[in-house]
């Protein structure tokens, strides 16, 4: 069994972009399973128990129902903060295979540099890390 984390923000695009590349993997659907993160933000986290559910964001429906539709098994985990520490410990936990992060696209000067939660997943992650979803600033 092959695990991809997918580690989504709220940028529907780029969640848009990064189920995309995880539909497209060269593998029999029940080859693949996918875990879905998004970090919860302070403010989310003091807010109501009701709205701490990982199924209230859209680009976490999004990528999640799209995969599903395609066969695709799908596990929802909500990442601690900081959000790279987070991202680093589901992929431990869950011992996936590959990470699927996003980025906005940047200018020439900023090309050297991801912004800084991609570029800590990279730099620390011991598994491949796919960079999907570029985006215009």
């Amino acid at each position: 069994m092959y695990r991809i984390l997918i580690a989504v923000n709220n940028d529907d695009d780029r969640a848009h972009d990064q189920a995309a590349f995880v539909s497209a993997f060269p593998a029999v659907e029940d080859d693949i399973e996918v875990v879905v993160t998004h970090t919860i933000t302070d403010d989310e986290a003091t807010a109501p128990d009701e709205l701490q559910s990982l199924d209230r964001i859209d680009t976490v429906r999004a990528v999640r129902d799209r995969l599903e539709s395609e066969g695709i098994g799908v596990e929802l985990a909500e990442a601690r903060q900081p959000p790279a520490d987070g991202i680093l410990e589901l992929a431990e936990e869950f011992d996936v295979h590959n990470i699927v992060i996003g980025a906005r696209r940047r200018s020439p000067v900023g090309k050297a540099v991801f912004g800084s939660v991609t570029q800590q997943v990279i730099q620390e992650a011991d598994i491949p890390v796919t960079v999907a979803g570029f985006e215009t600033e």
